[in-house]
């Protein structure tokens, strides 16, 4: 099937103007001014977007997709992630995470909740490991994991700075990045070392270390949640002007914020005019995950639960309350995630890449209609597929 999206404007994610974009099957063939359909005998459907911005499928690059949390006992365990969530806020592509949990949250369900979601539509992938060192692998190493397993693309997240972390020193994180980077190096995948930075007053220093003492480069770290505090942000700050990058999280609560967490939408023109090269820093929603808050003893207050939706809103809020040009704020869930992650395909418009591709509305910058690897997901705000047990 020939799929042509006529007279959108383009952001690809760079500002392209008016295009045609076909597609055929899952790839993308051509983009130009004006792709003429009416001399053809292949038969295409055609989607007038006249009124629309297309733009490459969204990445969530931190998702707890088999659920997360626990902290307040096992009836807090959040529940998995279902298609709908991911495709009705314009994610395409989801990299997914164990995080606090370890032991009842294990590497083969992930696995298989990844190669799940892949069945029922969208791309998926994983990292090894979870909050603690030693890291637990599905094989018997990271290396093993990334070479021989094709939809482990990384490690992690691993906790620094955080009570629930397991306190990992200089030299237990230094292996545990060593690893990821030989075992990426081999498999031609990222290996990057996903780094959940929580609110303990080390904030940043054990990164900020290995690169001032070893010869693993900066950029083989993605420290997340540095949205997290005022100080932890500004640490951020120079953390990415040394050329590291920084993931901020985009789920929230009001609580948070009354406590200094930074909200994404101001965080990113913030570091905007700090003048932090946009290609530095990613969103990612840490949905499925808990958002748990405690005392001043550290003892368990409650949670609430985190959403993909607030990946694409907290775009939207830049856009239109901060002022960050569309085709800037777009970098930080398409093209850059999809050069921190080494995932080729995704992120762009453009010949040969996926056909994940997202249609909002020009007035409003709502999302319309969802395509992931060619196939219409969402269609005027409506989900069109939906997962097996939905």
């Amino acid at each position: 099937m020939l799929t042509l999206i006529k007279n959108a404007e383009a952001y690809a994610p760079e500002y392209l103007g008016k295009k045609d974009v076909l597609f055929a099957d899952s790839k993308i063939i051509l983009i130009e001014d004006c792709i003429d359909h009416v001399n053809t005998s292949i038969p295409i459907h055609v989607v007038d977007a006249a009124h629309d911005i297309i733009a490459p499928g969204f990445i969530d690059s931190h998702v707890h997709i088999i659920g997360g949390g626990g902290e307040g006992g096992y009836k807090t365990r959040t529940p998995e992630l279902m298609l709908t969530d991911a495709t009705t806020a314009g994610v395409t592509t989801i990299v997914g995470v164990l995080g606090t949990d370890g032991t009842t949250r294990r590497m083969e369900s992930l696995l298989a909740k990844a190669r799940g979601l892949e069945e029922e539509g969208i791309s998926c992938f994983i990292h090894t490991g979870s909050y603690q060192i030693p890291v637990k692998t599905l094989t018997t190493s990271i290396e093993e994991d990334l070479i021989l397993i094709d939809k482990i693309i990384g490690v992690g997240e691993i906790a620094i700075s955080d009570h629930r972390s397991s306190e990992p020193t200089f030299e237990e994180l230094v292996k545990a990045a060593s690893a990821a980077r030989n075992g990426g190096i081999l498999s031609g995948k990222s290996g990057i070392l996903e780094v959940h930075v929580g609110d303990g007053k080390r904030k940043l220093s054990l990164l900020n270390q290995i690169a001032d003492e070893t010869d693993l480069p900066i950029r083989q770290f993605h420290p997340t949640h540095i949205n997290r505090n005022e100080e932890l942000f500004k640490e951020g700050i120079q953390f990415a002007k040394r050329g590291g990058y920084v993931d901020f999280t985009t789920s929230t609560i009001p609580y948070f914020l009354e406590e200094g967490e930074v909200k994404c939408s101001k965080g990113l023109r913030i570091m905007l005019e700090e003048e932090v090269p946009i290609s530095s820093i990613t969103f990612s929603s840490d949905g499925q995950a808990s958002l748990p808050f405690f005392d001043d003893n550290g003892d368990y207050k409650g949670l609430q639960v985190g959403k993909v939706s607030s990946l694409f809103q907290e775009v939207r809020g830049a856009v239109l309350e901060e002022s960050v040009p569309l085709e800037t704020a777009l970098q930080v869930i398409t093209s850059n995630p999809a050069k921190v992650l080494k995932l080729a395909n995704k992120g762009h418009i453009q010949p040969g890449k996926d056909a994940d591709l997202v249609l909002l509305d020009k007035e409003t910058l709502t999302i319309k209609t969802v395509f992931a690897q060619g196939k219409v997901m969402v269609k005027d705000g409506v989900p069109v597929v939906k997962g097996t047990f939905e």
